[in-house]
């Protein structure tokens, strides 16, 4: 699983540059850029964080249970389409 992508998402989907969220967790820029593109590991704390940063606590869930959530996504954005369409 490519958590550096789930994690690009969230932030993104909530807003934030990768400025705004190192100054919301208390780390350098860079780190964020290293765990976005999976050259480092992400501790749980910074996790948890992340998460309530982005408004994102379904993700925590979601990787910790293993769960895939590209896949997820994109199903749920077809099944919305379709509703939409309807």
């Amino acid at each position: 699983m490519n958590i550096g992508a789930v994690l690009k998402k969230a932030r993104l989907h909530a807003g934030l540059s990768q400025e705004e969220i190192a100054e919301e967790l208390y780390l350098p820029r860079s780190t964020i850029s290293k765990l976005e593109n999976n050259k480092i590991s992400l501790k749980a704390e910074d996790l948890i964080r992340w998460c309530h940063v982005t408004q994102a606590q379904e993700l925590m869930v979601a990787l910790l249970c293993g769960i895939d959530i590209p896949t997820i996504i994109s199903n749920l954005s077809t099944l919305l389409g379709v509703i939409l369409w309807v």
